[in-house]
């Protein structure tokens, strides 16, 4: 460590910590063993006054690394951020007082907590430096976004709002996409409160299409640069320093640098051959989408049908078309809102062909998501559209017109119903590149090589389907989740991709209408604009926004394993020409994983390293095998299990005074040699907490649980060698919200440990 560095402890005795701990004690402790050269307390540390204290000891004293002891590290972060300084954080609140109960029988052992959470946050902050920005960093405040359909032209509206400059790729020759080509849309609001009160005042009804107004807006924008005819051919760099080859048909091409991309790539039309049984040979059994075509080439007039021209006079509508569906060649999702495409095109026909037009909708399990929802329903309903509920068998040809063939589920009886025209509810198909994992998608069970020459398999070349042709040794295009979707998962981070900087929106994502595609893609366009500006900081993406810090490695000591390379999840990793890891700070997302992969220990960030973590584990205070005080060493994700944790005490769960918890960034972090020191120093038991893995994953890192699952499968190996039992080690998926099932685990390791007695590496 450099001489240069001086250590200030800071211990809050406010919110019950001075009432419930000896903060002389506390004082003590940090200048003793942790070594802390000032240390004050100060009886509301987050207070105008104690904040002052540690920006005066920081300008005055010359203090460069400070460690607080005062509520959770995800408490008070506005008022406690130092970016001058290193610093670490003593969970005295919710990891100590509020943990455990106040009475004279857990005094002592409440007190050992909090000595030891002193001594993790001194060792941890002697081992981290102020991270410094990489120089890599640079500010482009111009997006790129594919796709000019609703999706892309409101993120490209969006973004020129905030003032950044937009290029919109389109690879037709007219903006609009689909919508362009709908009669009407569906309405995007729900009814007005008269209704709930059952009278019939403005239900909604189906609205008129105003996306020219959208493109005529779009071209008007100074700040937005339309590319027809064109498509992305090269997509190289990250976020700040994007570079993208834009080229039009007739094969020029133009160069553009961008700050962050927008895919709004949109979806295509599910191929009716698949199910030729609902009769889709037959000129009169037509898809919601050529219905929308009849209904626009009609106007105000009568639809007609397909065949002879002739007046539609009856109609049926047969939902859910080979969706949902296990069979060979169907999709098994549902697109979700072809029940209120249903609706809508209903009522074209109540307005155009006459209120006696039989209008039949089938379903087998009717949806209507979305602002207008069950009262867009009772429109229809209002409107004499018939609602009913039924399985189509098939649909056969009759003449001109079509029958359907269904079993009434209401009556339970079988129906043949014929009708002028059939319109089939096609699903929505993703417009995604091919994916660049769909090779092997799992490698559970390979060896390290096996995997390294999976992942170079993996690595697809540019094809004429890719959407954004991306130089990245990962693949062209970003990764899918299945289905074609693009991995944007839902509940951890809407919009973000695994490729930083690129961000997915609309239809590519999940099937959507044009409402909920144009609220994607305004939350896609502020995610961009934010990478951009953090990129331009040198800071990091979600969700450690504003972390300077990014991965080094000590290269005398790579042994080029590729392990790092190939388990980055975000492509962050390259190599360069002589086969070492080249990091690419911008696409870092800071989670750690190429740390927990290294096998030698190499790699690290200036504020989260080896170190940082071993010498918390080795600096609690371990009691003797007759002192029967064991120790559970608990690393937990701080995304989710280690919030659970803090939750879990605010709601005054107890949490095992024999636990110490240590926060990591990602399970995917977690490096085997904090196991094996564990162990060797004494710990009766390890708890490692990450979060739900598998295509409903819940890791904000995407893969970092999985891979930490992978890894600590074989850690059995590794206590055998020590003549330890391998149940003294578990691995957990925890929610954010398990905050009665996190304390559980760590007491069922509690148990486990009475059960095969304490570790007989105490001294």
């Amino acid at each position: 460590m450099a001489d240069d560095k001086k250590f200030a402890g800071f211990i809050c005795t406010g919110c019950g910590i001075g009432e419930r701990l000896d903060a002389g004690q506390l004082e003590t402790t940090a200048k003793r063993d942790g070594k802390m050269a000032i240390c004050h307390q100060h009886e509301m540390l987050c207070s105008k006054e104690g904040v002052q204290l540690i920006r005066d000891t920081i300008d005055n004293d010359g203090a460069t690394h400070v460690m607080i002891a005062a509520c959770s590290r995800r408490a008070k972060v506005e008022a406690f951020s130092f970016p001058d300084v290193a610093m670490s954080r003593a969970n005295l609140r919710e990891g100590v007082i509020w943990a455990r109960p106040d009475t004279d029988e857990a005094r002592e052992t409440t007190q050992d907590m909090a000595d030891d959470y002193i001594r993790m946050a001194c060792a941890e902050v002697k081992y981290m430096n102020k991270p410094k920005m990489s120089g890599e960093q640079a500010l482009n405040k111009t997006i790129l976004v594919v796709g000019g359909g609703v999706t892309g032209m409101t993120a490209a509206l969006e973004t020129a709002a905030a003032g950044f400059a937009v290029h919109l790729v389109e690879k037709t020759g007219a903006l609009g996409g689909w919508a362009a080509k709908w009669h009407k849309r569906i309405p995007g609001r729900a009814a007005a409160d008269g209704v709930a009160n059952g009278t019939n005042v403005d239900l909604p009804m189906p609205m008129e299409n105003d996306i020219a107004d959208m493109v005529a807006a779009v071209e008007a924008n100074e700040l937005i640069t339309v590319h027809l005819n064109s498509t992305v051919t090269k997509t190289s760099g990250a976020p700040g320093r994007f570079s993208a080859d834009i080229t039009t048909e007739s094969g020029a091409t133009a160069t553009e640098n961008f700050g962050a991309i927008v895919q709004a790539s949109g979806w295509k039309e599910f191929d009716p051959s698949a199910i030729p049984s609902l009769g889709s040979s037959n000129a009169d059994v037509v898809s919601n989408v050529e219905l929308e075509a009849l209904a626009k080439a009609a106007g105000d007039g009568p639809i007609k049908r397909p065949s002879d021209g002739k007046e539609v006079k009856s109609v049926v509508f047969v939902q859910n078309a080979g969706q949902a569906s296990t069979a060979e060649g169907h999709l098994p999702y549902h697109s979700g809102i072809g029940d209120l495409i249903a609706i809508k095109q209903a009522m074209y026909f109540k307005a155009q062909n006459g209120k006696d037009c039989d209008t039949t909708i089938l379903f087998d399990n009717l949806r209507t998501p979305g602002a207008a929802g069950e009262d867009f329903y009772r429109s229809g309903q209002q409107q004499m559209v018939i609602f009913s509920k039924g399985q189509v068998g098939d649909v056969t040809s009759s003449g001109n017109g079509a029958t359907v063939n269904f079993r009434d589920l209401i009556l339970d009886e079988d129906v043949a119903l014929q009708a002028d025209l059939v319109v089939l509810d096609l699903g929505m198909v993703p417009n995604s590149g091919p994916d660049p994992y769909a090779a092997n998608e799992s490698q559970e069970g390979m060896s390290d090589e096996e995997k390294t020459a999976d992942n170079s398999a993996r690595e697809t070349a540019v094809t004429i389907d890719s959407i954004l042709n991306l130089d990245y040794r990962q693949g062209t295009d970003l990764p899918q989740l299945k289905w074609g979707f693009t991995d944007s998962h839902f509940i951890c981070f809407p919009y973000e991709t695994r490729r930083t900087g690129i961000y997915a929106a609309g239809p590519v994502r999940r099937p959507m209408d044009i409402k909920q595609a144009q609220d994607d893609a305004t939350g896609a366009a502020m995610k961009a604009i934010q990478a951009a500006i953090n990129a331009g900081q040198g800071s990091a993406a979600h969700p450690r926004v504003g972390d300077l810090s990014y991965p080094s490695f000590r290269k005398e000591g790579c042994t080029q394993c590729k392990r790092c390379t190939v388990e980055c999840p975000f492509g962050a990793i390259n190599e360069d020409e002589k086969r070492y890891p080249q990091f690419n700070e911008s696409r870092c997302r800071r989670c750690g994983t190429c740390m927990g992969a290294c096998p030698v220990r190499v790699i690290s960030f200036e504020n989260y390293s080896i170190d940082t973590v071993g010498q918390q584990i080795k600096a609690v205070d371990m009691p003797d095998e007759f002192s029967e005080k064991p120790r559970i060493l608990v690393m937990a994700c701080e995304n989710d299990a280690y919030p659970a944790l803090d939750q879990a005490a605010m709601s005054g769960q107890e949490i095992s005074p024999w636990a110490r918890i240590v926060p990591v960034r990602c399970l995917g972090s977690v490096s085997l040699s904090w196991v094996t020191d564990a162990m060797n120093s004494g710990y009766d038991g390890i708890v490692m907490m990450g979060c739900q893995r598998g295509e409903d994953y819940q890791c904000h890192f995407v893969r970092g649980s999985t891979m930490a699952a992978e890894r600590m499968a074989k850690v059995g190996d590794t206590l055998s060698t020590l003549n330890l039992e391998p149940e003294r080690v578990v691995v957990h998926e925890v929610a954010i919200t398990d905050i009665e099932r996190a304390p559980r685990l760590i007491k069922e390791m509690e148990e486990v440990v009475e059960k095969v007695g304490m570790s007989p590496f105490k001294f």
